[in-house]
């Protein structure tokens, strides 16, 4: 779910005890949306979060590393301007709304205490975290606004005083009394459903939660008013629970309550914060948003390739088609051939019997009426031989097509797997060499700075496991790097990492063979299912066809395991 207004002071009472007073040490902008805060706080050096996502906007404390970029972005270099060394002096969230003001005390030019000002608005499309003056005026912002005044939207430039959003025409269910929470339940006038009356009447409740005080009252028997004040006392008491929500033995929703709603189907767990929560259920989402943004261009030039590929196999695929009635053609020819006496120039079809057929029927034989009899025989007989010729051409280039399309898939699966810039330029030399990007003026200095190296895990049993991030670090680990006795394991028949096993000549115990595929699982195409086929063989089996692209191989000697992808597991066993 998002992450609605009463979830979000669950997170300001956690970032108050750990960051309330601290000193803001180092301001990162690793991504677009995203900035990071070194802050010596209470309990010790902590990295806060403020997203302004319009997919994911969030406060949280994070463990989880991301790679800064080479050049700081202009609105990083601002907040370190007037930000760093400051102190957080409070962090404060008006009741039931999604935004988070924080006041921070830091010195001017001049050497004089001033304050700062550092608002996060959570509020999923126009997310934003602006920077103001100790008089509220704004000094830049993540994205500027312009603003309508005929549709009254605020504008949000620098220089201009700040203003709040305006709040929905809705009763806030903390700043209202109990009898104004239950005239506001009191009108019905569409007969909605307890659930969609509950989100038309009060600010704040996600649907998640409007659903389960609905299903609490009806299971309970009780009015849905109770449920609401039940609510709001639990707001008030701030007892929140970390709570995440798990179907088939994955994550998909998180709250600040237990959930009832879905039965059985769906087990509730709880985790030791809000932060934690929130770092297990956005880490894979982050990636995959930084990634987009960074490698846009990637993306679009090998989907667009990938695509063009696609269409000229399909083309190709019915041209071949069209081929396999060819022995006709030959057998027109033959049965032209044998009636030449009975033709003549100037004749547009003849008709005789086709002693092809077993019950020797009559056809008709359509002619060029500008060519002689034999001409047109040997017309047919000339088209038989193209369309002969054409199948042997046409079969070698969907072979190639096809390896092709293989390429371009493994190299978007790359991308998505990307954790950097320096693993987005390393792949980006990789379309260079092969010839899909063309070669850039700087790209000597840019081979400089390729240090991409491949994802690095410990076993259980203390057995290394290298994955590689992209077909250039795969081609590295299984032809170069690996043993001949070291494991070599890949997904069957599906795009993925190649994933090595040390060994050091030695038998490696079950457990390390085992997660070593379920690493190869979650590293591929098949992350999302069950009993994923990965096939393991020692790197002597493994061989680099002559010519081939980056990360294509081939071998023999091989078992199968069937395992299920285990993110968790990943992260336990990364090696930082």
């Amino acid at each position: 779910m998002p992450l609605d207004a009463i979830c979000l002071s669950a997170v300001v009472e956690e970032l108050r005890t750990a960051v309330e007073g601290g000193r803001i040490d180092k301001i990162y902008q690793p991504g677009r949306d995203e900035v990071i805060f070194a802050v010596r706080g209470n309990t010790g050096n902590v990295k806060l979060l403020l997203s302004a996502s319009p997919s994911q906007p969030r406060a949280q404390l994070t463990t989880l590393p991301r790679e800064n970029p080479d050049k700081p972005p202009m609105f990083c270099m601002l907040l370190r301007k007037h930000l760093t060394g400051g102190r957080i002096l409070s962090i404060t969230q008006p009741p039931m709304e999604r935004l988070i003001d924080f006041t921070i005390e830091t010195i001017d030019e001049l050497g004089d205490k001033t304050k700062r000002r550092l608002v996060l608005e959570c509020m999923g499309r126009r997310a934003n975290l602006l920077l103001l003056d100790g008089e509220g005026r704004i000094l830049d912002c993540l994205r500027r606004v312009d603003g309508d005044l005929a549709s009254g939207k605020r504008q949000l430039l620098p220089g201009l005083f700040y203003r709040l959003p305006e709040p929905p025409s809705k009763c806030n269910p903390l700043t209202a009394t109990e009898e104004e929470r239950r005239e506001a339940l009191a009108h019905n006038p569409m007969d909605k459903r307890p659930d969609q009356l509950l989100l038309d009447a009060f600010t704040g409740i996600s649907p998640l939660i409007a659903r389960e005080l609905a299903e609490r009252a009806e299971t309970s028997g009780t009015e849905i008013s109770c449920e609401v004040e039940n609510l709001v006392r639990l707001e008030e008491a701030k007892t929140f629970s970390p709570t995440v929500l798990v179907r088939d033995d994955k994550v998909f929703d998180f709250t600040f309550m237990p959930i009832t709603q879905y039965g059985t189907e769906v087990r509730c767990e709880t985790r030791e914060s809000f932060s934690q929560l929130l770092d297990e259920f956005y880490a894979s989402r982050d990636q995959a948003e930084r990634t987009k943004q960074r490698g846009q261009d990637l993306i679009k030039s090998v989907t667009n390739a990938r695509d063009r590929v696609a269409r000229k196999l399909g083309n190709q695929r019915r041209e071949l088609e069209a081929t396999y009635g060819r022995e006709r053609l030959r057998e027109l020819g033959d049965i032209l051939t044998s009636n030449l006496h009975a033709m003549e120039k100037g004749m547009r079809v003849l008709r005789t019997a086709d002693f092809y057929d077993p019950e020797y029927k009559e056809i008709e034989i359509p002619l060029d009426p500008l060519k002689t009899p034999q001409q047109n025989a040997a017309k047919y007989y000339k088209d038989y031989n193209k369309a002969k010729t054409a199948e042997e051409v046409l079969t070698v280039q969907i072979e190639k097509g096809e390896k092709e399309l293989e390429y371009l898939n493994s190299v978007l699966e790359a991308i998505a797997l990307a954790e950097g810039e320096r693993d987005l330029l390393e792949i980006r030399q990789e379309l260079t060499d092969t010839g899909y990007l063309r070669r850039q003026k700087t790209a000597a200095k840019r081979e400089k700075r390729l240090a991409g190296k491949p994802m690095e895990f410990r076993s259980t049993a203390g057995l290394r496991i290298s994955v590689g991030k992209n077909n250039t670090q795969n081609d590295q680990l299984t032809t170069r790097l690996a043993g001949k006795g070291d494991i070599w394991l890949h997904t069957q028949k599906i795009h993925g990492s190649h994933v090595i096993l040390w060994t050091g000549g030695e038998a490696p115990d079950a457990q390390s063979l085992s997660e070593a595929a379920a690493l190869a699982a979650w590293f591929s195409q098949g992350r999302e299912g069950k009993k994923v086929p990965v096939d393991y063989t020692p790197v002597k089996f493994v061989k680099k066809p002559a010519g081939a692209r980056p990360g294509m191989v081939i071998y023999t000697t091989y078992q199968t395991a069937y395992v299920d992808p285990d993110g968790d597991l990943a992260r336990r066993l990364r090696v930082k």
